[in-house]
């Protein structure tokens, strides 16, 4: 089944949209079985709706967040998703400390220990309500790479991404398994540059081309894009 497009006037239309759409699934989670799990996304829209999400009406006493990538660095640097969202909302709400599941940090593991490590959180956690997902230019979605052998590991779990074409090179990364067994899986996209994966999204191209054409919830699949990433298929 294909993603369902929404498609906002401008960047500014899409967060808030977006942060709307979560704010509400989050309700609906958290009336359904007492709490909601979001794995959220770096990147510079995921962060900007993060932000958003901080201005809406949230029980984050019942929130519960994780990461579906992160950059396998250290735990302070900038350049982590973890770091970046504290910053924009985690630091922000009064969601209890035990409720923020990061993914390891760089501290002297290899990067398989940390994905198994990864992966047993991700197991205890059970199922992702709302999975959150930026796109790259490329058509990548997590840390998952056209091209990159991490497109076609099985199973539900989180794993070692070696040599990004983005830096870092060293990631931690959602399978397409773990995306597909989330409630609902969200791709938020803005500007120009992404209008082409925003095409391969809605069509059938291998994973290995493209990634983001595979990225599927288990029972809501929504591709919310603003005007310039949709202006090939809108």
């Amino acid at each position: 089944m294909s993603a369902e497009l929404h498609v906002a006037a401008d960047r500014a239309a899409l967060v808030a949209d977006a942060a709307d759409r979560l704010a509400a699934a989050i309700a609906d989670a958290i009336a359904a079985r007492g709490r909601a799990l979001v794995a959220v996304t770096g990147g510079s829209v995921g962060i900007e709706l993060l932000a958003a999400l901080g201005e809406r009406d949230v029980d984050w006493e019942r929130l519960h967040v994780t990461w579906s990538d992160e950059r396998y660095v250290a735990a302070d640097s900038p350049d982590r998703n973890a770091v970046q969202a504290r910053e924009a909302l985690l630091d922000r709400v009064p969601i209890p400390a035990d409720h923020v599941h990061e993914l390891p940090a760089a501290d002297g593991t290899t990067l398989d220990q940390a994905a198994l490590r990864a992966t047993s959180v991700l197991e205890w956690l059970g199922p992702v309500d709302v999975t959150l997902l930026g796109v790259g230019p490329d058509a990548h979605i997590a840390s998952l790479f056209p091209g990159m052998p991490g497109v076609d590991e099985p199973g539900e779990r989180v794993i070692a991404v070696r040599d990004s074409p983005k830096p870092p090179p060293e990631r931690l990364s959602f399978t397409l398994g773990a995306i597909a067994a989330s409630e609902r899986t969200w791709l938020i996209v803005a500007g120009a540059d992404k209008a082409e994966s925003v095409r391969l999204a809605l069509g059938d191209a291998d994973a290995a081309t493209a990634p983001v054409a595979h990225a599927r919830g288990r029972v809501e699949t929504l591709l919310l894009a603003d005007a310039e990433a949709a202006s090939l298929v809108a």
